[in-house]
């Protein structure tokens, strides 16, 4: 499959996976009370935190390995990590039950082991080059869970329904992704003996890419797990639903605007050229980003009760406060790509340490002074800045970056 075709068939998946989910959303807030979603969205959300380092981020590396048997090998790897991690989730879910009384955390393990291993399978999937598959495991994971969740709901399964239906999706996902089978079949990986030595050859994974990766998720751990503990689950679900709604434009744009952006900044030899292409996406993103912050701004209250009915007005007003913030992270999120292509990672890394700080502390400020709705004011303020100083600092790198080329 060519690249372009295998680009627009992922767009494809992703749009439909997105869709469905955005389409069936008003009906899943109606069948779900805030309580309930903010006790799915807080297991839900550990459960991906520990998802994104299920394998230790050794399965990335699955794309480096030319011969059949390495990526065999590195596979195998992949499932004794992935079974560790699974295990570790067994006891965390148990301490998490009998510590809090939440016994929705009996399917923490469960989560974990569905997300990873669609995670993992994934790049297997993408490293034979079945982009069909993928974007037919898209589509299942997202689309699938929030059918799903609507059937469940309709059997007044409360939380559970929620979790069950999310998790559902991802284990149906990983089969899709599952062929082809490894070198020696799926039961030979548990008997391959060389994969201490794909540990070290790739040892960089774990030890560099992890930390980020977790530290990362871990925001959107810490921010529910502060507002369960502050305001209660129904505050912490208004939020989630507020984020899940507010952040889908930026996740199907972005994705589309990077895929795009970054062969061409790979491609530029110019300085002046490489720093105008940016401009320009900079300005179109912000563009589309400031009508829709005034339209949250003037109308995100009615919208919201309009859409998901009166108990989620709470989610409504916190959509007004968040305005601010969901239009710089939509015109950030594709130029994410941006410090890859002109090798400023290091400082990227910096940043984005510094942008979890300012976050976390903008909430739990806005907190104390205003609970939720307060909550979102102090995110949109403090991020105002940091994302103007990512705008400001990326642009003035272009030059130096090129000059060393």
């Amino acid at each position: 499959m060519s690249l372009t075709r295998a680009t627009f068939t992922l767009l494809a998946g992703s749009a439909l996976a997105q869709t469905l989910p955005l389409l069936l959303g008003p009906w899943i807030a109606r069948l779900y009370t805030p309580d309930e979603y903010g006790q799915f969205s807080l297991v839900w959300t550990v459960a991906s935190n520990l998802a994104v380092v299920g394998c230790a981020r050794y399965e990335f590396a699955l794309a480096l390995e030319t011969e059949e048997s390495g990526a065999a090998t590195l596979l195998s790897l992949c499932l004794r990590v992935w079974l560790a991690v699974v295990a570790a989730a067994v006891l965390m879910g148990a301490v998490w039950m009998l510590w809090a009384n939440l016994a929705l955390a009996a399917w923490l393990p469960l989560a974990v082991a569905a997300a990873s291993a669609s995670q993992a399978l994934g790049q297997w999937a993408a490293r034979a080059g079945r982009f069909g598959a993928l974007a037919w495991a898209r589509f299942v994971q997202w689309g699938g869970a929030a059918v799903a969740q609507v059937g469940l709901g309709l059997m007044q399964a409360g939380p559970w329904g929620l979790l069950a239906g999310a998790t559902l999706g991802a284990a149906a996902a990983a089969l899709i992704q599952a062929r082809p089978a490894p070198t020696g079949g799926w039961r030979g990986l548990l008997g391959e003996h060389a994969w201490r030595e794909s540990a070290r050859q790739h040892k960089d994974f774990p030890l560099l890419n992890t930390p980020h990766a977790f530290a990362g998720a871990l925001q959107d751990t810490l921010t529910l797990a502060l507002l369960t503990a502050w305001l209660g689950g129904a505050e912490a679900g208004a939020w989630a639903l507020a984020l899940r709604y507010l952040k889908a434009p930026a996740s199907l744009v972005g994705g589309a605007v990077s895929q795009v952006l970054y062969p061409q900044l790979t491609r530029s030899t110019c300085a002046g050229q490489s720093r105008t292409l940016v401009q320009r996406h900079l300005m179109l993103l912000a563009a589309l980003a400031l009508p829709l912050m005034a339209v949250l701004l003037a109308g995100g209250p009615w919208l919201f009760g309009l859409a998901f009915g009166p108990e989620w007005a709470a989610a409504g007003e916190l959509a007004r406060s968040l305005a601010p913030y969901v239009a710089f992270h939509f015109i950030a999120s594709p130029l994410s790509v941006v410090p890859l292509a002109w090798g400023c990672q290091a400082w990227a890394l910096k940043l984005a340490a510094v942008g979890q700080f300012v976050f976390l502390a903008g909430l739990g400020v806005g907190l104390a002074l205003g609970g939720l709705v307060g909550a979102g004011w102090g995110v949109s303020a403090v991020t105002s800045c940091y994302f103007g100083y990512f705008f400001w600092g990326l642009l003035q790198r272009a030059p130096v970056i090129e000059e060393k080329r």
